[in-house]
């Protein structure tokens, strides 16, 4: 049996709390290219708290939701100040511990279509 080391904040206010942004169905782009850690568009609040997506020149509407079951957003960190012959150290074979980092809580979920942003083109006189 494999034990996994967690170390947990005193209170919650040393733990961040996160959010997922859940959008229902895919995001294209023109290139082909991969999302991760690109710019994908604003995420903003109104005064009832209600979260507005911006992405390129369409905007959406959603709300937020509790999660049924919390996630924790866990990091691995090797501790080399360990001594192999600890007693501690045979539980977790190569000396790493794990520390949560956040918590998450609640999801930003947007299931509407995005409406096209159209910005008013003054006439010709």
């Amino acid at each position: 049996m494999v034990q996994v080391l967690i170390t947990m904040p005193d209170s919650h206010q040393d733990c961040p709390e996160w959010a997922i942004v859940d959008l229902q169905g895919s995001l294209e782009t023109r290139q082909p290219v991969p999302l991760g850690g690109k710019f994908v568009g604003d995420l903003h609040f109104t005064k009832q708290n209600i979260p507005v997506l911006i992405i390129g020149h369409h905007i959406l509407y959603g709300k937020i939701v509790d999660l049924e079951k919390p996630y924790a957003v866990i990091v691995k960190e090797n501790s080399p100040e360990v001594d192999i012959s600890e007693e501690r150290h045979a539980e977790n074979e190569n000396g790493a511990s794990y520390v949560v980092k956040a918590l998450i809580k609640k999801k930003l979920l947007f299931k509407q279509r995005p409406k096209p942003i159209i910005a008013n083109i003054p006439k010709k006189l």
